[in-house]
């Protein structure tokens, strides 16, 4: 049986992370990166860097204002559609220097965030 106050501290562990993703998704970490697969941008861009550009932002609003399932807690998952293309949301969690996994996500100072915009095929 588990003990109440290790499910509380989990919960609280787990909004605290949703937290820290959001920031990062929103752009209000600065420690964070936010990154575009080519496939995806050659899907949504034209043919000029203006085109790419504009993409590159409807994606950004899209990112900012996307919905999360049940199932993703942590918010370090979505999908969302832009311009009828399924876009998938993706974070992940590395050590300072980007080199390996974090150890403890939930804490900042050891952990940099970068969130993948992609499509399905990309996955």
């Amino acid at each position: 049986m588990h003990d109440t106050s290790d499910i509380s501290c989990a919960r609280q562990r787990t909004e605290h992370i949703a937290q820290l993703n959001d920031a990062a998704r929103q752009g209000r970490d600065r420690t964070a990166r936010i990154v575009m697969t080519s496939g995806l941008l050659a899907e949504l861009g034209g043919d000029t860097a203006a085109d790419s550009m504009m993409a590159q932002a409807r994606l950004m609003a899209a990112l900012r204002h996307c919905t999360f399932a049940p199932d993703s807690p942590e918010r370090d998952f979505a999908s969302m559609d832009v311009d009828g293309i399924k876009v998938l949301m993706k974070v992940d969690y590395y050590d300072t220097e980007l080199a390996f996994g974090s150890e403890d996500p939930a804490n900042p100072a050891m952990t940099r965030r970068v969130v993948t915009l992609m499509r399905p095929a990309d996955y």
